[in-house]
């Protein structure tokens, strides 16, 4: 399995959910108004990243089964 590509893509797809929560975890504590100007657009794309990751995720599944 970790000699496919694939298998790294979506664990680059799931480390781009984590570091995008992670940013709007850290700007929801720092608060203020950084938090207002950027809370909704961090939330927009940890959705679409986590997307694109489960996506990915069920791909690599579906094609590793036999598909």
């Amino acid at each position: 399995m970790a000699q496919d590509p694939l298998f790294y893509v979506v664990l680059i797809a799931m480390a781009a959910v984590v570091g995008i929560l992670l940013f709007g975890i850290g700007s929801f504590a720092k608060g203020g108004d950084f938090n207002r100007k950027h809370a909704n657009r961090a939330m927009r794309w940890r959705l679409i990243a986590q997307f694109i990751a489960v996506i990915l995720i069920v791909g690599f599944v579906w094609l590793r089964s036999g598909g």
